[in-house]
């Protein structure tokens, strides 16, 4: 029978294996879409060609890809823009949002399966002490860290490390992303209706301006939210 040492040496060995795993998806995400010939296809044309080659299906032909994109470090905004501009507005923020939740779920369970482990064997007492708080305050340090905008696909990797659980992380995620959407997904529908009519005088109009407002408005809400947090202690 094994020993209690040998057992812990196992699940090391075997959580430096899932942590090699890791770095090796990691690495080779970033090569295939930033080094290979892939790269030519990651393009707004060549997306959208082929979402609308699919026809009927093109609504989660795009979700798919966004979510796939997502956990390959495709930039989320090229993905939105495409998505705002063939669906629309209203169409667009919930394709967007969808194919964003489940990027963000994926990306994350990756992390967590792979790296977990491994990031907790690393973790000393005085960095626990930060894990164990945002294991506590996992919805809350999930949606202030989507509030501020902190990079996307690096934060859904890097929540995965942590003791945060995945229903925080879910709910945190799903409400913070939903203003910022929201709001560039408005703005990009907005550009694209006055941009197919032909009535380029409305881009000084209302709807444009209170697109830039609302998306200028969603940087402050962390500040907002700070404030508030300060009045009430």
């Amino acid at each position: 029978m094994m020993g209690s040492k040998d057992m812990n040496k196992a699940g090391m060995n075997r959580s430096s294996m899932k942590a090699l795993g890791l770095m090796f998806f990691l690495v080779t995400a970033i090569v295939l879409v930033r080094f290979t010939p892939l790269r030519e296809l990651m393009t707004a044309e060549r997306i959208t060609d082929l979402i609308e080659a699919v026809g009927a299906w093109a609504p989660m032909a795009y979700m798919v890809l966004y979510a796939v994109g997502v956990c390959l470090f495709v930039p989320g905004t090229l993905l939105a823009v495409i998505g705002a501009a063939l669906f629309g507005t209203y169409l667009g923020f919930v394709y967007v949002w969808a194919g964003a939740m489940v990027g963000a779920c994926l990306a994350f369970l990756i992390g967590r399966h792979l790296g977990r482990d491994f990031a907790s064997g690393l973790i000393g007492d005085r960095l626990k002490r930060y894990d164990q708080a945002i294991e506590r305050n996992g919805f809350a340090a999930t949606l202030y860290l989507r509030l501020i905008y902190f990079p996307f696909t690096v934060m859904n990797f890097g929540m995965g490390l942590t003791g945060v659980k995945f229903r925080d992380y879910f709910f945190g995620t799903a409400l913070g992303i939903l203003v910022g959407t929201f709001v560039f997904t408005f703005a990009i529908g907005t550009i694209r209706d006055i941009w197919a009519s032909g009535r380029f005088e409305e881009l000084l109009g209302g709807r444009v301006l209170l697109a830039l407002g609302m998306f200028v408005f969603s940087f402050f809400i962390p500040v907002i939210i700070k404030r508030i947090k300060r009045y009430e202690s």
